[in-house]
């Protein structure tokens, strides 16, 4: 981090690019920009286009550096898309001193032995994420260190990415001539933002619904449970209304926005919808009944994915603070209710609890990712570290390695 302890954070969406910059003051944190751009290169959560995805990071972190006046010269990155996989981990060592007391190194030596898991081929690490540990017999210790034993134990969820669209986001970055403090997992940074101490304690699940891709995230006694990124997100709802209305995927969007509904009793039944005031092209009128349906079986399916996963971990209908919603696509009318009814579980839209602002456009639950990954970031640099479950989240080590090949071909 530079002199002026600017921490910005970059989230590179597949329909938006948007960029958080804050600047540090002890425990106060201040954010200073909050800019987004719309994403070209990006599909399903990852890049398929290095130049065009360049262009746009580009274009998103100039207008934040406008904004905020600052400088910047690296930035905190989420990483999504459905390529991203986690799975329990068990590490064990013996506890290196004499006199048993446990220390720092050894807590770093039992996570590096829980990071001895076989990857699937062409997969690399981005998260060791430590649950619990134990020490000799004793269960459930959140932090073994000066505690006294032989034997140390840790229950970690280890978080990988396919190591071809690490390189491709990193190596997109670098091209913009702005460094990498740290890849961090979408709605893990997120949770940062919108989740209180609280929520996380008694079990709660963060579903961020983005372009093409949905993200969910299960804490519970403060610790991770479980993560999964589902390959369908809002793009799939505005294609379905394209498709089932027979009208360009530009119009379709505008309905959505401008009529979309997921719960049916919310809306008249009789009313219609003039497609020619959203295009010269279009003639005709469509039930808003119809929309509606095409959009709730669509947020039904997603509904459907999210229950299953919470079915896999025994959470379903059973988390006391229920389901937080971020994303842009979370704003979308009907949503909550429509997913209280059908999750039978408690649901709001996630709010920003972690910093106050003057810049509104913060508390949008679409920047929630951006904003989390300055706060992750301020937890990184504070010197007191962070009261966040991930605070002895090992550091991703490729990055150093990464910089020095992508270095080289930037002009």
């Amino acid at each position: 981090m530079g002199k002026s302890n600017i921490i910005s954070g970059l989230d590179i969406g597949t329909t938006h690019i948007r960029v958080v910059v804050g600047q540090s003051a002890g425990e106060q944190l201040n954010i200073m920009a909050a800019a987004e751009v719309p994403a070209e290169g990006v599909s399903k959560g990852v890049i398929n286009s290095i130049e065009d995805a360049v262009s746009s990071v580009s274009l998103a972190l100039e207008k934040a550096e406008r904004l905020s006046g600052l400088p910047i010269e690296s930035t905190f990155v989420a990483i999504s898309g459905s390529h991203i996989i986690s799975e329990d981990s068990h590490g064990v060592v013996a506890v290196g001193k004499a006199d048993g007391e446990i220390r720092d190194d050894d807590v770093e030596r039992v996570i590096e032995a829980a990071q001895a898991v076989a990857s699937p081929p062409n997969y690399e690490i981005l998260h060791v994420i430590p649950r619990s540990f134990s020490v000799d017999n004793q269960t459930g210790i959140k932090d073994p260190v000066g505690m006294t034993g032989v034997r140390l134990e840790v229950d970690a969820q280890i978080i990988q990415g396919l190591s071809t669209q690490v390189k491709n986001l990193t190596k997109c970055v670098y091209r913009t001539g702005v460094d990498i403090d740290d890849l961090v997992l979408g709605v893990l940074a997120s949770s940062e933002a919108v989740l209180s101490k609280r929520q996380k304690e008694l079990g709660v699940a963060l579903v961020n619904i983005g372009g093409a891709t949905t993200s969910l995230a299960v804490f519970e006694e403060g610790d991770i449970l479980h993560t999964k990124i589902l390959p369908v997100g809002g793009m799939h709802i505005t294609n379905d209304i394209a498709i089932g209305l027979r009208t360009s995927v530009d119009v379709a969007e505008e309905i959505k926005l401008n009529y979309g509904n997921c719960d049916l009793s919310k809306i008249e039944k009789r009313k219609e919808i003039d497609l020619s005031e959203f295009s010269e092209v279009e003639s005709g009128y469509v039930s808003l009944k119809q929309v509606t349906e095409i959009i709730q079986a669509r947020v039904e399916e997603i509904f459907k994915m999210i229950e299953s996963e919470l079915k896999k971990i025994d959470r379903a209908g059973m988390l006391p603070a229920g389901i937080v919603f971020t994303g842009g696509s979370a704003k979308l009318p009907g949503l909550i209710d429509f997913a209280k009814n059908y999750l039978k579980l408690p649901a709001g839209l996630g709010k920003n609890q972690s910093v106050s602002s003057a810049i509104d456009k913060i508390n949008d639950v679409s920047f929630s990712t951006a904003l989390g990954l300055v706060v992750w970031g301020q937890g990184v640099y504070s010197s007191q570290g962070t009261s966040s479950p991930f605070d002895k989240i090992k550091p991703v080590q490729m990055l150093t390695n990464v910089k020095k090949i992508f270095k080289k071909w930037i002009p």
